[in-house]
């Protein structure tokens, strides 16, 4: 069993671990997808709904099931929760699960699931595999909100727009128009646009972590007390 506490699980699943970012898993719907806010928030929320479930239900049947069928059960609880998921955005966002169309099933084979239902989940107990599946969706569904940001203003000039088909009619309001008179960016909100500013992101997160390790460094350094004596050698005119 794991002795890492739950900050260290936090951490590193948002951040120094993130799936996105570090691992670069997931690639396909953050690439394809994340052309506005609302079509990444639904997607980021329903595979980090999925993670924390087939995260739970793997650690409880972590002592029951062979190694031989292991990978094949857990498979199957993925795609059984995937399923679940699917069903709950058909009855309550019907609208964005036909924009989302065929990334929604496909969470069943998103890596990072599979992935920490293997490496973590199948090795702890309930709560700390919990924590793992819910600080590595929210480190995947940040990833995803912050590209969808990016991509939504410099391509549409528009930020969280449409986010009544997630949070109701309520949300209407919440569109802020960024650029008026706009006429768009088409590169930004198309895959490449989603290739060149994923790795903006990942540039930046490289850059803090640089930052960070620097001054870890500096404050581990010994610093010596007092005045030094210099030594000075050979005639002094």
């Amino acid at each position: 069993m794991s002795t890492a506490s739950y900050k260290e699980i936090s951490v590193n699943g948002l951040w120094k671990n993130n799936p996105a970012l570090v691992q670069l898993l997931g690639l396909c719907p953050l690439l394809a997808v994340t052309g506005s806010v609302v079509n990444a928030l639904g997607l980021g929320l329903a595979t980090m709904m999925v993670l924390i479930c087939s995260n739970i239900a793997v650690s409880l049947i972590r002592n029951l099931v062979s190694d031989a069928i292991r990978l094949p059960a857990f498979v199957m609880i993925i795609a059984s929760f995937t399923t679940c998921i699917e069903l709950l955005m058909k009855a309550y966002a019907f609208e964005l699960y036909q924009i989302l169309g065929i990334f929604i099933p496909l969470i069943i084979t998103n890596c990072s699931i599979l992935g920490r239902a293997d490496a973590f989940a199948s090795k702890n107990a309930i709560l700390p595999s919990a924590v793992d599946g819910l600080t590595m969706g929210l480190g995947f569904a940040a990833v995803l909100a912050v590209l969808g940001g990016m991509r939504e203003v410099i391509g549409s000039g528009t930020l969280f727009a449409n986010m009544d088909l997630l949070f109701g009619a309520s949300a209407k309001a919440w569109k802020i128009v960024v650029f008026t008179d706009y006429p768009g960016f088409l590169v930004a909100i198309l895959p490449p646009g989603a290739f060149l500013f994923t790795g903006l992101l990942i540039a930046l997160k490289n850059m803090i972590d640089g930052i960070i390790k620097a001054r870890e460094e500096r404050s581990k350094s010994p610093v010596v007390a007092g005045s030094k004596r210099a030594r000075v050698t050979g005639k002094i005119s």
